[in-house]
């Protein structure tokens, strides 16, 4: 038996990725896609058990509410740049499928998340974090789904939400850095596919913890995994960490 499954954005460069991916494993069937002015979510999904959506926030929240009462029991997310209100919709959705929501659905990118939240926690506020993260000139949003992941983990380790410890981009005369706070940067260039370095640094050493993406094939795979697994779970909002059982 295959899985089948549906893919957002496939004119994209995920979504090319993802229909490269799947075409080369006999565990996919592609049932359905969706392109920009072409099939509606609903119709491309018409025979799918799995949702992959690696799109833009407004689409995937049309898609996702267009799913409901659709063949489909499990949705892959890892657009970037969603809203508080449009996380919270996905939280709704998760209530009647099984979805995957990750920032990055490298293997990794997640082991790196796991890492800098042991540091965080090993380390004390006196350790300034700093997360840079570089893409290609076509990324929209900054600081990426990625970073923000990371950000997060760093948080959590300190036993804080990243919403009350994130410091505003430097710009201009910004003052001393607050204790505690976690920073971003971010690099807007070329075709880079994905860098990321978390930074903890102390006034005599400092500590880097880095990611390079070298292709973008690695996303599709770690996305895939996560629809084979995704599609024997319960109802339930779910990340990549729990995928690989970090």
């Amino acid at each position: 038996m295959t899985l089948a499954i549906a893919i957002a954005g496939a004119a994209g460069r995920m979504g090319r990725a993802l229909i490269d991916a799947a075409s080369h494993d006999g565990r996919f069937s592609v049932t359905g896609t969706t392109t920009r002015g072409g099939a509606s979510a609903s119709s491309a999904a018409a025979y799918a058990e799995v949702w992959i959506d690696f799109t833009t926030p407004e689409a995937t929240s049309a898609a996702l509410d267009a799913l409901v009462g659709s063949t489909v029991r499990a949705a892959i997310v890892g657009t970037t740049g969603l809203s508080a209100e449009q996380e919270k919709r996905i939280g709704e959705h998760a209530n009647r499928i099984a979805i995957v929501r990750s920032g990055n659905f490298s293997l990794g990118v997640n082991l790196l998340a796991a890492l800098v939240e042991q540091a965080a926690a090993k380390l004390g506020p006196q350790w300034d974090i700093e997360i840079l993260d570089a893409h290609h000139r076509r990324k929209v949003d900054a600081p990426s789904g990625t970073a923000l992941m990371l950000g997060e983990a760093a948080a959590r380790g300190r036993g804080a939400s990243l919403r009350d410890v994130k410091l505003a981009p430097n710009d201009g005369v910004t003052g001393a850095r607050r204790q505690g706070g976690i920073g971003f940067a971010s690099l807007r260039a070329g075709g880079i596919v994905g860098e990321h370095d978390v930074i903890f640094a102390a006034e005599r050493e400092v500590v880097r913890l880095s990611h390079s993406a070298l292709d973008r094939a690695l996303f599709a795979d770690g996305a895939l995994a996560a629809a084979l697994w995704a599609a024997a779970k319960p109802a339930g909002l779910y990340t990549m960490r729990d995928v690989l059982g970090l």
